[in-house]
């Protein structure tokens, strides 16, 4: 498997596929993705997809800085090892942009052993309130998204 740079279009499509609670963004500063790349299929141009990061401005505007970047959707097909590898690829792309610093997060019920093992560290729990307020009216989050979530950064 390789890192292929992948379009929007493509990555979104693939997380509406693939991913088990998250829909696809509206947009991203750049997506990755990990891929059966061999000779044949680079020939061909049709690498198979195993999995894709989104990477873009981050969520929660404290964190928006201009020099902090957000993994918001990392999905795969169940591949082994593929999430570490978009991880870490993810870092490396970010760091050589000149971003200083590349968060994500998780639900808690997710054990985080892809970050753990592309070298990030957990920072500790975060939010977790709905993003329909009053002030500011949204269309209720989802039951399963609602709740503290992890907060990790790249190391």
């Amino acid at each position: 498997m390789n890192i292929v740079p992948i379009s929007l279009a493509e990555a979104n499509a693939f997380v509406e596929e693939h991913h088990r609670h998250h829909a696809p963004v509206a947009g991203h500063k750049f997506s990755v993705a990990v891929a059966d790349v061999g000779f044949w299929l680079i020939k061909t141009r049709a690498p198979a997809v195993r999995g894709v990061a989104i990477i873009g401005r981050p969520v929660a505007r404290g964190n928006d800085d201009g020099l902090t970047l957000e993994v918001n959707r990392c999905c795969t097909d169940g591949t082994r090892n593929a999430c570490s590898m978009l991880y870490a690829a993810a870092w490396r792309a970010a760091r050589a942009m000149g971003y200083l610093r590349l968060i994500t997060y998780t639900l808690p019920a997710e054990g985080g052993a892809s970050l753990r093992g592309a070298g990030w560290r957990l920072v500790g729990e975060r939010g977790g309130g709905n993003w329909n307020t009053p002030a500011r009216p949204r269309v209720d989050t989802d039951q399963l998204l609602r709740g503290q979530k992890l907060l990790w950064e790249a190391a």
